[in-house]
């Protein structure tokens, strides 16, 4: 049928960017401005980029990759990372991120100075957080003593039990102020759990399509519940003999200098 001129009726307005991201953004449940994830020789890829890009996402913030001294990083897969500024350079931020690794994860939860750092940052952080054996370094500050926490599913006790903190297994758990994620891609999920503390359901939501945040493993698998048995006892043994024996010569050294 042929179309009257004039007879199109004018199409609706979208409503104005302004008015949707209103729609969408709900006000901050904090004003965080200052975000800094520690990272270090060894530390894990997918542990450090997960929650930096997750977290990139929050509006307004600056998120920093801080190192332990000047130069340049290499993570456990050899990628070279590098950091925005250094702990010494680094006194307050609203979210401390502390990623896990292996060797590199190990050294830092014995040293010192390292602890002083995380806990000078943790007497004004809004959110201290760790992604898997992060919690490890988190757990030696003594932070986490009588609060429930999670990290890697490998032998938990060995930091968290010794140190008092009340280990769950669960992807990601909060306690107070204190984030913590089981193992590497734990992190992103406790990281979107943080943008959803702080923004608000519709946010998180617009943060995940942006990532198309939809994980669909082709087998169960992923946690020590869903491993068979035979392949949970294999991977057991091979950390044990990369990690065990480093922790025990540490152990030992921290022993002989607190007899003296």
């Amino acid at each position: 049928m042929a179309q009257v001129k004039g007879d199109k009726q004018p199409a609706a307005k979208a409503p104005a960017h302004s008015v949707m991201m209103g729609q969408v953004l709900e006000k901050p449940k904090y004003p965080i401005k200052k975000i800094g994830i520690l990272v270090y020789d060894g530390v894990n890829d997918l542990d450090l980029i997960g929650p930096r890009y997750v977290l990139g996402e929050m509006m307004g913030a600056k998120t920093q990759l801080i190192a332990l001294k000047p130069g340049n990083i290499k993570t456990v897969n050899g990628i070279e990372i590098v950091p925005n500024t250094i702990i010494d350079s680094v006194k307050q931020l609203d979210i401390l991120v502390i990623p896990g690794g292996v060797k590199g994860t190990i050294l830092a939860a014995y040293d010192a100075k390292v602890q002083n750092w995380i806990r000078m940052i943790d007497e004004h952080s809004v959110y201290t957080t760790s992604v898997c054996t992060g919690g490890w370094i988190l757990a030696s500050t003594g932070l986490l003593k009588g609060k429930n926490a999670t990290t890697n599913w490998y032998r938990p006790e060995t930091f968290f039990s010794k140190n008092g903190v009340i280990f769950q297994n669960k992807r990601y758990v909060k306690d107070g102020k204190y984030w913590t994620s089981a193992g590497v891609t734990a992190g992103m999920d406790m990281s979107l759990a943080i943008i959803n503390d702080i923004y608000g359901d519709n946010y998180t939501q617009g943060v995940m399509l942006d990532m198309e945040y939809d994980p669909q493993p082709p087998i169960a698998g992923g946690s020590p519940n869903k491993t068979k048995p035979e392949v949970f006892n294999m991977m057991q043994t091979m950390y044990d003999m990369g990690i065990k024996p480093l922790v025990d010569s540490l152990e030992k050294d921290k022993l002989n200098k607190e007899r003296k």
